[in-house]
């Protein structure tokens, strides 16, 4: 969270020529160069880096789960050797320093050496400036005296009124203690104590990586600082101590605490505090989450979040990461002992207080050059948990398979590849957390077999690509039925595909291809839907699916002064005998279709392998792109595709079934830097009424950044969507805003979701506060509202803050 103070640089000795015998050495600017010679004279310890050796007290942030975290740490490499020493800027050895000064003298019966006036030390690319250095050989203490700075290699500095340091410097004192470090950071203290080499403390303390300047030079409060009392490093230990520390944001006090501890900087990992999150809802009332990360060792962390809330029990999350030599986990965790309540914190009434959790977890493991391993594990126990609690990041991708929205995957899979071939094998479980879902129906997917080869060298003049796929499928209970038994099925597919690509001497482009697919099914407990009796015991059936076709495309290409036009017709044929309706053959990985741009050309269309595209047809289109350079682009596709006899297998609203398919219309346009626009149609064959259409725009201009997206999709007469979708920053000024997140529903008019906000952002804080409704669910009892404190600190709980001037 914080990192401090650095331990003081113990530098080498050196000795001083005297310009005559027993007379003080005194010069006009006279340069001296560290040397060995003079033995009479006493060695003058001048430690260059007397500042930096003092402290450098540095942010050290700690970071977790829904704030940027750091990676953990690399497994350790073999220490390469040292370098041999390199002689310093100055030129001098590594032992060896640079002094200047108005005056340099030494009174041998004092035996106290001192340099007076525009005092420069350099030592091993450190430079220390004072008006006053001493050192008195008796004591063996150093010090310097009136506007002391010392400047880092790294460009850092220390700033000090006076400074003194013991003979080993292991112990010392500064007065007027301040430093600008790394990031923009600024630190003063009325004084700097170092007690041993292993205590510093440092004592009225203040800490901040905001601009404490105008842009005139005058001095302004900075946006957010931390006040001690006092801090104490504890090296020994690797903790660092606050005592009476306040966090002050524009200069008013916000936390307090009397006692708390974080990590030493230079530990190879950091515990801490991180930011806290606070929020007002009807459902909760107020929250506030304060996450602790606990750095257990350098290869794993542990970062713990309470919710705290008004209205209801405390909810736990726990986020545990572990790196590992071969690999990596992250496992998510959740629990409180809660009774089901609705949307304004009421007990749901039959509910009863029970233990509620989840568990949301990955791992990924490299075996050997080609082999890796890998699993997931993602359960709830309520539907509507994450709902509740406002658990984020619930539905992103964890393994080699992801899910759609509302359903939690678990998964473990094994994966070989390398030049020339693909190999996983899985084992897949769900759980649906939508209302209708009913888990027992819910297959269980074990295993997954899915494997490619492609032989080196050309096969006819083209490429073959060997094609391997088998699964097996569990149900507990009937899909349609939940009082029978679940339906179990089993599939093996073989498939062998080759194309070859021809371009004749006048840019035709010629590309011949020809697949041979063969389908094995087994099923049992078969389903009313299908056209066997239910429980009949094993079903078996099997089909061979031969396709051959051809690729046509001449482009055409013009340069009109800076742009480059390309126009490209195209078309593509297909032949495959006609499918037949097997009642005998389930439908499981087909049943959505989508019928766009991204599958115009594809010989078979169908997402899965239990439906596929069949009978001879030709795909038609055309494509345009203009190109001006930098960034700059326009592009456009049309098409439809055409089949002799309608293909009663595929759904009905699959929009290419019949013998001929809906248009097909995509673009997208870049006409400036920062703004770009793309569309997808999708218009009745006969009618040309809108089937299908998706506009967005995504824009990142001088004063405002984000997207737009609307869509309107008939394809399912009896669920159609009409909605729009907007998020995005808006700079009022350089450093306030509004943001803003949301959905209509244009089909009810009425929202889905919103987020609507005000932000103020500088060089070292973002702080938002946000407005958020959500619809929500029937069995939450109507919409959620909630307003949310977001605050961020540069260097504190959370990693790589950047500054982003909106305009």
């Amino acid at each position: 969270m914080w990192g401090l103070l650095k331990p003081a640089k113990t530098l080498a000795a050196a000795q001083f020529k005297p310009e005559s015998e027993g007379s003080p050495l005194v010069g006009n600017r006279r340069l001296l160069l560290g040397a060995r010679r003079a033995p009479r004279l006493p060695r003058l310890k001048l430690a260059l880096a007397l500042g930096a050796s003092l402290v450098a007290f540095g942010a050290a942030p700690a970071h977790a789960r829904m704030r940027p975290a750091p990676a953990l740490p690399e497994p350790a490499a073999a220490p390469a050797p040292a370098p041999p020493p390199k002689p310093s800027p100055e030129g001098l050895d590594q032992k060896a320093f640079y002094l200047e000064a108005d005056t340099v003298s030494q009174d041998d019966k004092t035996e106290l050496a001192t340099a007076q006036g525009h005092v420069e030390v350099r030592y091993q690319g450190r430079t220390l400036r004072a008006d006053f250095l001493s050192y008195d050989k008796d004591t063996q203490v150093v010090t310097a005296k009136g506007n002391v700075v010392v400047v880092n290699t790294d460009g850092t500095a220390e700033f000090a009124k006076e400074l003194t340091l013991d003979k080993d410097l292991s112990a010392g004192v500064a007065l007027g203690f301040s430093a600008r470090l790394r990031d923009n950071i600024k630190l003063a203290s009325d004084t700097l104590v170092r007690r041993s080499p292993d205590v510093t403390e440092l004592n009225e303390a203040i800490y901040t990586p905001c601009d404490v300047c105008a842009k005139d030079g005058s001095p302004k409060k900075p946006t957010w600082s931390i006040e001690a009392k006092s801090v104490v490093e504890d090296k020994a230990h690797h903790l660092v101590y606050f005592r009476k520390a306040v966090i002050r944001v524009l200069g008013v006090p916000v936390f307090y605490a009397p006692m708390f501890w974080t990590a030493d900087p230079e530990s190879l990992s950091q515990s801490g505090l991180l930011t806290p999150e606070m929020q007002y809802s009807n459902r909760r009332g107020f929250s506030f989450e304060q996450p602790y990360l606990w750095a257990i060792s350098p290869s794993q962390d542990l970062t713990i979040s309470p919710i705290v809330s008004t209205k209801i029990n405390p909810f736990l999350n726990l986020d545990w990461r572990a790196r590992f030599n071969s690999g990596e986990i992250d496992a998510r965790v959740g629990y409180t002992d809660e009774y089901e309540f609705d949307n304004q914190g009421h007990r749901v009434p039959g509910s009863d207080t029970t233990s509620r959790s989840y568990i949301l977890a990955n791992g990924a493991f490299v075996l050997n050059n080609q082999w890796d391993w890998g699993f997931s594990a993602e359960r709830a126990s309520d539907d509507l948990l994450f709902d509740r609690y406002d658990i984020r990041g619930v539905y992103d991708r964890r393994g080699l398979f992801e899910t759609d929205s509302r359903r939690l995957l678990s998964q473990i899979y094994a994966v070989r590849q390398d030049q020339d071939s693909y190999l996983s094998i899985s084992a897949l479980d769900f759980q649906g957390l939508r209302v209708n879902d009913v888990n027992k129906a819910m297959p269980v997917v074990a295993p997954l077999i899915e494997g490619r080869y492609e032989p080196e060298g050309s096969i006819l003049g083209g490429r073959l690509i060997l094609i391997g796929s088998a699964v097996v499928l569990g149900r507990d209970v009937q899909v349609d039925n939940p009082t029978l038994p679940g339906m179990d099925s089993r599939r093996a597919t073989g498939e062998a595909d080759w194309r070859r690509a021809i371009t004749l001497s006048d840019g035709l482009r010629i590309e011949p291809f020809g697949s041979l697919r063969g389908d094995v099914y087994n099923v049992t407990n078969a389903t009313t839907s299908m056209a066997k009796p239910t429980g009949t015991p094993s079903v078996t059936a099997g089909r061979f699916l031969p396709e051959a076709g051809v690729d046509l495309s001449y482009p055409l290409i013009k340069q009109d002064g800076g742009a480059t036009i390309i126009l490209e017709p195209l078309a593509e044929g297909v032949v495959s005998p006609r499918a037949k309706a097997n009642p005998d053959i389930p439908n499981e990985d087909s049943a959505d279709f989508l019928f766009d741009d991204t599958n115009l050309f594809d010989p078979n269309r169908a997402p899965g392998f239990d439906v596929y595209d069949s009978g001879a047809r030709l795909n038609l289109g055309g494509r345009a792109t203009i190109n001006w350079g930098d960034g700059m682009q326009a592009r456009a596709l049309v098409g439809r595709s055409f089949r002799s006899s309608p293909d009663l297998t595929l759904p009905a609203n699959s929009g290419y079934e019949g013998t001929a398919s809906n248009w097909i219309f995509s673009g997208s346009v870049t006409p400036i830097k920062g703004l770009s626009i793309y569309d997808r149609t999708e218009l009745d064959n006969t009618s040309f009424g809108l089937r299908r259409e998706e506009v967005g725009v995504n824009f990142m201009v001088k004063f405002l950044q984000g997207y737009v997206r609307y869509l309107h999709d008939n394809s399912d007469p009896a669920n159609p969507l009409h909605d729009i979708e907007a998020a995005g920053n808006l700079y009022v000024t350089r450093n306030w805003g509004v943001v803003f997140d949301g959905t209509r529903d244009l089909v009810n008019d009425a929202w889905a979701r919103r987020d609507v906000g005000v932000f103020f952002q500088n060089d070292c804080a973002r702080i938002e506060i946000v407005y958020h409704y959500e619809a929500g669910f029937a069995e939450l009892g109507g919409p959620s509202n909630s307003v949310q404190l977001r605050l961020t600190l540069a260097t504190l709980g959370q990693q790589g803050y950047r500054d982003e001037d909106g305009r």
